[in-house]
């Protein structure tokens, strides 16, 4: 045996190992996720398996696992409220249209340059939305359609779980869930080092599904069907039809927009985390367009790359794409032989772990990241958070991206000028701090020309960060006008980048160091 065979032996052994845990990972987030969007459980399993086996095997990211993602889950419970689970699948069909043609024409770099702010803001805000939808699904109660009024009435929910008479199924629900969110919290912080891989999900699913089976207790279980094939909804002509709505079609831009923008941070962050090959995130965008066109043709949910089960599979010792590969054929596999198994698990349990999930996506150290660049990066974060909370998600992203707009015109355009005069008013220092562009030449032309002549002027460019060629070609212009005045003009440019030097030395400028 060859070194190489060698090796490429070693790598299978290590990607159908972290392909086991991964899958242990991802099985109870598939159907969870499934539960939090208002659809089966068995349309999560789908996704997972169509992420697994398709995307994993053309992705342009070697080691990120593709799967239903929470941060949709938000957005696809409206989609299904408002316009039907029949229309899931052609509006996800559209939308993975959009990012395959996104890939096409090399834009994947374009979704990573969408400001942090946006970003965090956006993950906040879906996690605070599956936070609060979640906590009543703990209880085996029912979902607001509207987030915010989820937030506003967890302390009704709990009032009446407590004292209601007829709460005491429910109550029996929160015990289970709380059951579970204690083995999470408790299993990530004393979990031996022999079993450091095996997920605390799982783990916590494991010991509510057996209390909930050895108690026969009296409350909601996850209901996957023993066909599923039988669960697939195949898209009919009537509902492309509804593609022609606006509305409809704004619902498709926003998943495409979401879902290529999670995958590719997604996407970044796993390349820091091992030394392999990088990824091409124009082919993972194109991957992940044609998986959520696949998932769309089958009725499923839509897809991202995920980073929790990503760095999971790193984590593992997954070395290539078998890895994800594998994790959707153990996924199909189980649901093929097995799927009674998962009919024993408690929907309050599920909720649960999207309630942590939720939570952990409201970090706090995001905000003090933001804080280092001042306060307008924390201002859009919370208008981001605000607007998806008091309204939907897609305008709360897009507040931030126009705020994060409006905040680039700004910097652009900020020139301040300030105008100093020594006491016997024969020197005049001028400093220039910001951008000084075309946009702001008439201020400046302005403030320099109520300057009286026969001074000696101090030009200060070291504290701007950007000068253009319309304001060279204006300084050197004044100056030649200022010295016939009879003015001394000295350009100082400590900072200023090197490449402006020749257009100030044709000016005839006198450098000071």
């Amino acid at each position: 045996m060859t070194i190489r065979d060698f090796k490429a032996k070693r790598s299978i052994v290590n990607d159908l190992v972290a392909s086991v845990v991964v899958f242990l990972v991802a099985l109870p987030l598939c159907m969870g996720i499934a539960i939090a969007s208002g659809v089966p459980p068995e349309l999560g399993i789908i996704t997972g398996i169509v992420g697994g086996i398709i995307v994993g095997t053309v992705a342009g990211s070697p080691l990120q696992v593709s799967g239903p993602a929470a941060g949709l889950a938000v957005i696809v419970w409206e989609l299904v409220q408002q316009y039907g689970i029949e229309m899931l699948g052609p509006i996800l069909m559209l939308a993975g249209l959009f990012q395959l043609l996104a890939g096409i024409f090399k834009l994947g770099q374009v979704f990573r340059a969408i400001s942090p702010a946006v970003i965090y803001g956006m993950l906040a805000g879906i996690g605070v939305l599956i936070f609060a939808s979640q906590f009543h699904v703990m209880f085996d109660s029912k979902p607001s359609a509207h987030g915010i009024d989820n937030l506003i009435s967890i302390p009704s929910q709990i009032y009446k779980t407590i004292f209601s008479a007829q709460g005491n199924n429910h109550l029996i629900a929160g015990i289970v869930a709380l059951i579970t969110i204690i083995t999470l919290i408790l299993w990530e912080k004393f979990k031996p080092k022999r079993l450091k891989l095996l997920p605390g999900s799982l783990i916590a699913v494991v010991i509510a599904t057996a209390i909930a089976t050895v108690m026969k207790l009296p409350i909601q279980y996850v209901n996957v069907p023993d066909n599923l094939i039988g669960t697939i909804h195949l898209p009919k002509l009537e509902n492309f039809i509804g593609l022609l709505k606006p509305s409809v079609l704004m619902e498709a831009m926003a998943i495409a927009f979401i879902a290529s923008a999670e995958s590719l941070l997604s996407a970044a962050a796993v390349d820091r985390l091992h030394f392999g090959p990088k990824t091409n995130f124009d082919r993972e965008l194109a991957a992940q367009g044609f998986g959520n066109m696949v998932c769309g043709a089958l009725g499923a949910l839509p897809m991202t790359g995920v980073i929790v089960r990503s760095s999971v599979n790193v984590e593992a010792g997954g070395k290539t794409r078998l890895s994800a590969i594998f994790h959707g054929v153990w996924l199909l596999a189980l649901v093929v032989a097995a799927p009674s198994v998962l009919n024993l698990i408690p929907t309050s349990c599920l909720a649960a772990i999207l309630v942590v999930t939720g939570y952990k996506l409201v970090k706090v150290e995001n905000i003090r990241k933001l804080q280092q660049y001042g306060r307008i990066p924390v201002f859009i974060y919370f208008a981001t958070l605000g607007g998806i909370l008091t309204a939907d998600l897609l305008f709360g992203v897009l507040l931030g991206l126009v705020l994060s707009a409006l905040k680039l015109i700004y910097k652009v355009s900020h020139l301040s000028i300030h105008v100093l005069s020594d006491e016997n008013n024969q020197r005049v220092d001028v400093y220039l701090d910001g951008m000084a562009t075309f946009i702001r030449l008439p201020y400046l032309a302005k403030v320099l020309e109520q300057i009286s002549p026969g001074k000696e002027i101090h030009i200060h460019l070291e504290m701007l960060s950007y000068i253009d060629h319309s304001c060279l070609d204006f300084l050197s212009m004044w100056e030649k006008q200022e010295e016939k005045k009879g003015s001394t003009v000295v350009m100082q440019r400590d900072r200023l980048v090197e490449r402006y030097r020749k257009p100030l030395i044709s000016g005839r400028s006198h450098l000071a160091a």
